[in-house]
């Protein structure tokens, strides 16, 4: 549950405790003013889904504590038939939004490359603390772990926490006194069969 900031026909800012990105999905339910609607004008709730813009980390208005600020685009009544398959895939706008009853959108391509691969890595162990989230947005299972590379917007983390690829997680460092949000791109075993995460960073860039 959330207030919305503002909202338009196309589109509506919002605040959300647990962590989004660009280009993901979401269901919205909204009391939303008729006159703003472009379908369902005598139903309570206006039901919408909606593709993310961009999601910033910010600190609630309310009580101050870590938020994300979240702008999406209204895409319509139904979400796309992939996104029943997979629902971490990743859209984007695919032309012009003139009619907000027929937004078009693609799916983003599929990168081979790991995101820890993009950038120089450094193949350095930094001590972390890896934390999950449960299905109500709340910080579930916590680890301490160690990276076996890190690059500006990514990692590799020896990890045995069952998290699935496209889910979110937060790390923690107090060495480098930092907090970032992460999203698991894959998963793979090391040497031994080590299980391991591959984690792209959504929120901020390491200082590496």
């Amino acid at each position: 549950m959330t207030r919305l900031l503002d909202v338009t026909p196309f589109g509506a800012g919002f605040t959300l405790r647990r962590p989004t990105e660009r280009g993901r999905l979401l269901h919205m339910t909204i009391p939303m003013p008729r006159p703003l609607r472009v379908f369902d004008h005598v139903e309570d709730q206006y039901k919408i889904w909606a593709l993310v813009r961009y999601a910033i980390p910010a600190m609630s208005r309310e009580d101050k504590k870590p938020c994300f600020e979240v702008g999406v685009a209204f895409i319509g009544k139904r979400a796309p038939a992939s996104y029943e398959n997979d629902p971490g895939r990743r859209y984007e706008i695919a032309g012009t939004i003139d009619d907000p009853t027929t937004v078009p959108i693609k799916e983003q391509p599929i990168e081979t490359e790991r995101p820890e691969q993009r950038d120089t890595r450094h193949n350095i162990p930094v001590s972390i603390s890896v934390e999950t989230f449960n299905e109500k947005g709340e910080l579930g299972q916590a680890e301490s772990t160690v990276t076996e590379n890190i690059s500006r917007r990514g990692a590799t983390v020896f990890s045995t926490l069952d998290v699935p690829v496209g889910r979110f997680i937060r790390l923690t460092s107090s060495d480098y006194n930092l907090t970032v949000h992460a999203v698991v791109r894959g998963r793979s075993k090391g040497a031994g069969g080590m299980p391991r995460l591959h984690l792209e960073f959504i929120d901020l860039e390491w200082p590496v």
